[in-house]
């Protein structure tokens, strides 16, 4: 009696074994790709999009702020040109104001 279920338990445990090797060896099919986007796809989507508009939002704000630069150092430049004018006149005054005066003293 023990030698037939001996040999029944080795009979199941290779019957066991033959059939998880079967499926497990066995030729594997592909899997179809999935058509339609899911939600990481997505996700990757929305974030390259808000990139590629904070991209121009900043090249937008970088010319701007080039532009206000420049027009700042142009109204700097005149506003210095008219400051350097006008010192220039009032010298000028001042010069003839005290050749007068030594005119003045001179009599």
């Amino acid at each position: 009696m023990k030698k037939d279920a001996m040999m029944m338990i080795g009979v199941v445990a290779v019957a066991l074994v033959g059939s998880v090797a079967w499926v497990g060896c066995g030729k594997k099919t592909e899997t179809e790709p999935v058509k339609t986007a899911g939600a990481a796809e997505k996700a990757g989507a929305a974030l390259d999009q808000a990139a590629a508009k904070a991209v121009d939002v900043a090249t937008n704000a970088a010319e701007k702020a080039t532009e206000a630069a420049r027009s700042a150092a142009a109204a700097t430049k005149d506003a210095a040109g008219v400051a350097v004018e006008k010192t220039g006149a009032a010298m000028e005054k001042a010069g003839a104001a005290v050749e007068k005066t030594g005119a003045e003293m001179q009599k």
